[in-house]
């Protein structure tokens, strides 16, 4: 055989040895990159993961939310993440270890708390020998308003909200029972197993009927569409029929011809339930996805941790193709179920002149030096409503709060907006209240409920907002 034939061949050879070895090395680096990071036999990232030292997360008043605790020394030197507030902030700031995972906060802006700069900026560190470091996250999180909320629901399953409405940043997110995330580490099967399902976030994940603080949304969709104003009369009379079935108001109550101002200072439910019907589902669902129902809130926090608010038929989302009894979605009944952010979206909404500001938790990332990386200034996620429509809910939810069933969150010198609602889940009910104030000048959204209370909206959830809205002001 020619020489230059056995050199070709084994020149071919090495060919398609190497171009084995890359297919190889580029599957396992980059196709199955998730994969062989997360396989429990691969202990390196582990390591790595250990020795980043995390960048801070910080409330807005300065308050250290997370921080690191170092052990050892030199290249044995490892970091732990703990938590000085405890259980106050559990839910939106989450948890990060890297025998348990991340949650909230910490997984959401993993990449900026823990420094990966992308392979060239790693890369660069690794030639000058730099420890990887991470930024720091601030947030709009206020500790005053967090404890308040927090001592309002005094032990009670339940949730509070409060944002600025009109920049759509998160102030407060409340959800009890809490847990304490540096228990994560040693008693994770304990809380999993807990009563009351600790680690969820209600605020973002729980589904609750809202009762009457959603005929905000029905009152919406009639003044902006043209078919009602607040002057428009409607019979209260208790019983009437609805989508066939008899419907009372609370407590048997009865009302003659009365305005829909009189109806929503009075939560008179045969009033909004034929408003419902007489919309239609087309347009009582295209108000409702203005104000972000049917889909999961962009707030920042892990999709996972995120549910859509909406009508649900056996986990299912339902739209306005199917069969829905609408007079009693109308009035917060039926199989609605919604989260306290997107009841706190309501609320901020109408107090912002009907635009509804994107949910935002963090305000800016801040490198170990203190220069900003990056900052999240407020951004409209949509045009629920005009603005005439706004200053007319305003003007008609400041009447529930002066005269109706929401005097109990009314402040000294200040007007407040707002509305009351009241579930019933079997034998207890689902307590709310969700509003705004100053009415002329919103500084503060709110929203609040309270799981199996025998009280009403009226006298459980609106002097919890009232300190809330109080802390705020």
């Amino acid at each position: 055989m020619p020489v230059n034939v056995r050199i070709n061949r084994l020149f071919f050879l090495v060919v398609i040895l190497f171009a084995v070895l890359i297919g190889f090395t580029s599957y396992w680096s980059v196709i199955d990159a998730e994969g062989l990071k997360d396989n429990e036999a691969n202990r390196r990232p582990l390591l790595e993961q250990q020795r980043v030292r995390r960048g801070l997360i910080y409330a807005g008043d300065g308050t250290v939310l997370a921080r690191n605790i170092a052990r050892g020394r030199g290249s044995d030197r490892f970091y732990r993440r703990t938590y000085p507030t405890r259980d106050l902030f559990a839910h939106p700031v989450g948890y990060s270890f890297v025998e348990r995972g991340r949650t909230g906060l910490e997984r959401y802006y993993e990449d900026d708390l823990a420094g990966q700069k992308g392979e060239f900026g790693t890369l660069l560190d690794e030639i000058r020998g730099a420890d990887r470091e991470g930024d720091d996250l601030l947030t709009a999180l206020d500790s005053k308003t967090q404890l308040v909320a927090q001592q309002g629901l005094a032990g009670r399953a339940g949730s509070v909200v409060a944002m600025n409405p009109q920049t759509g940043r998160v102030l407060a997110m409340v959800s009890i029972p809490s847990y304490d995330p540096n228990d994560v580490l040693n008693r994770f099967d304990d809380l999993r197993r807990a009563p009351g399902s600790p680690i969820l976030n209600r605020a973002t994940q729980a589904g609750y009927p809202p009762g009457s603080t959603f005929k905000v949304v029905t009152a919406t969709a009639a003044i902006d569409s043209g078919r009602y104003t607040p002057l428009s009369v409607v019979s209260g009379k208790s019983p009437k029929i609805i989508d066939g079935v008899p419907l009372s108001n609370f407590g048997g109550e009865q009302f003659g011809p009365i305005t829909l101002t009189q109806a929503l200072t009075n939560s008179v439910n045969t009033v909004w339930a034929e408003v419902g019907v007489k919309l239609g589902k087309s347009t009582l669902f295209k108000y409702m996805d203005r104000y972000g129902f049917n889909q999961k809130p962009r707030v920042d926090l892990p999709a996972s941790e995120k549910r859509a608010s909406g009508v649900y038929d056996n986990g299912k989302l339902l739209d306005s193709s199917d069969a829905i009894d609408l007079g009693r979605v109308a009035i917060g009944q039926e199989r609605l179920q919604v989260t306290p952010l997107q009841m706190a979206m309501v609320a901020s909404a109408v107090a912002n002149g009907g635009s509804l500001m994107r949910p935002r938790i963090a305000t800016k990332v801040r490198d170990p030096d203190g220069r900003t990386v990056r900052s999240f200034g407020p951004s409209e996620e949509s045009r629920v409503m005009k603005k005439s429509t706004a200053a007319a809910l305003a003007a008609m939810m400041s009447r529930v709060v002066a005269e109706g069933t929401g005097t109990a969150a009314a402040l000294q010198g200040i007007d407040v907006a707002g509305k009351t609602g009241t579930a019933e889940k079997g034998q207890a009910n689902q307590a709310w209240f969700i509003g705004f104030a100053p009415v002329r000048d919103p500084q503060v959204a709110v929203a609040v409920t309270v799981e199996q209370t025998t009280g009403q909206g009226g006298t459980v959830a609106a002097p919890i907002a009232k300190r809330v809205m109080e802390s705020v002001l």
